[in-house]
């Protein structure tokens, strides 16, 4: 079973959005949170436990990730997925640019 978490800045379009997209995917697991001050779910370790692959969209994402929760992070596989903060919540475009660029990851 993969366990994929998706993080950006607010957790409220991106990362929602892709949990909700590999969410039905076969032997996947999803969650999502954000890194930013005011995100709608903050990311917490106990997620960074849970997750085996963690994916970020964009490289300021990982930067934050290491430097905020480094301590957390051993062995854990972090992919960016160089996704800007231009896309509505379940816009067709994202869910496309999503499942190319993480899908190949959880199958």
């Amino acid at each position: 079973m993969k366990r994929a978490l998706f993080l950006c800045t607010h957790n409220r379009l991106r990362s929602p959005t892709a949990e909700h997209v590999f969410a039905t995917w076969p032997e996947v697991e999803t969650d999502s949170a954000g890194l930013g001050a005011d995100a709608a779910v903050p990311l917490s370790p106990e997620q960074i436990a849970w997750a085996n692959i963690i994916f970020v969209m964009e490289k300021t994402h990982r930067t934050r990730l290491s430097t905020k929760f480094r301590r957390y992070l051993n062995g854990k596989r972090v992919i960016c997925l160089d996704i800007p903060d231009e896309y509505d919540y379940m816009q067709l475009d994202l869910m496309a640019l999503l499942e190319s660029r993480a899908g190949r990851f959880l199958k």
